[in-house]
């Protein structure tokens, strides 16, 4: 996301000190103060009215540096990062087949939504996460291992029983390429689970040809969400669940 200029300017001149930051310049109008609120939110800054400040997990200054340098903050959206509901995840659960004690893996975790039900069904879990801010919160949570990393860079190794996840939805087609990378972790009999965007189901180029016939050569299958099932999480993008044996 693009910072304009205004809130760059005050960026420039705020005075930190250690998790905090602060504003200078006296009372701000409010389409100025929004502006300058949403890209501090986007660094992992929240206002707290005690300490006249916005907060930050660990040191402000830190965290402001780079959208001073570049002009831009990574917003979870610019990542194809779309929180699952609840109702979602349960959903996913159903599909999974659980057992307590079998291992999981969540390759795009989040903020953990769909990796914290794994672990309170009784599996050991691991998670990858791209965006540090979201992985320092997993490392909170009771999990086998947190690594932040792009997960298309990480070697494959089959030791999962299950792999439970929600890809990035991008122009790129990034589900795709998530899931076909995913598919690599299962150990023989596994099963991988995965939210998708409906076009998988439709779409005629290619790679949505190519990923139906992997899916229907597994015996697998595609089932349809309810329209508008990510609504809360900021899309409108119709989903679907893959359900794909290893």
């Amino acid at each position: 996301m693009k910072v304009d200029t205004e809130v760059m300017a005050l960026l420039s001149a705020a005075r930190t000190e250690g998790n905090k930051l602060f504003i200078t310049g006296g009372q701000l109008d409010r389409g100025l103060y929004a502006r300058l609120d949403k890209t501090l939110k986007a660094a992992g800054g929240k206002w707290n009215t005690k300490a006249k400040a916005h907060l930050f997990a660990a040191d402000a200054a830190e965290a402001i540096e780079n959208i001073i340098l570049t002009g831009e903050v990574a917003v979870p959206q610019d990542f194809g990062f779309f929180p699952t509901p609840g109702p979602v995840v349960d959903r996913l659960l159903e599909f999974a087949q659980l057992d307590k004690g079998m291992s999981a893996l969540e390759p795009s975790a989040g903020r953990g939504a769909i990796a914290s039900a794994l672990a309170i069904a009784g599996l050991e879990v691991d998670c990858v996460e791209l965006l540090p801010d979201n992985a320092k919160h997993l490392e909170q949570l009771p999990f086998r291992s947190v690594r932040c990393a792009d997960f298309l860079s990480i070697e494959p190794e089959p030791i999962y029983d299950r792999v439970v996840m929600n890809p990035p939805f991008d122009k790129k087609r990034s589900d795709i390429h998530h899931v076909l990378h995913a598919l690599k972790f299962l150990k023989p009999r596994g099963l991988l689970v995965s939210i998708m965007p409906t076009g998988v189901i439709f779409r005629e180029d290619a790679l949505s040809r190519d990923f139906r016939g992997i899916v229907s050569s597994r015996s697998g299958s595609i089932v349809n969400l309810p329209d508008a099932s990510f609504k809360t999480s900021g899309t409108m993008v119709n989903t679907c669940v893959a359900i794909i044996l290893a």
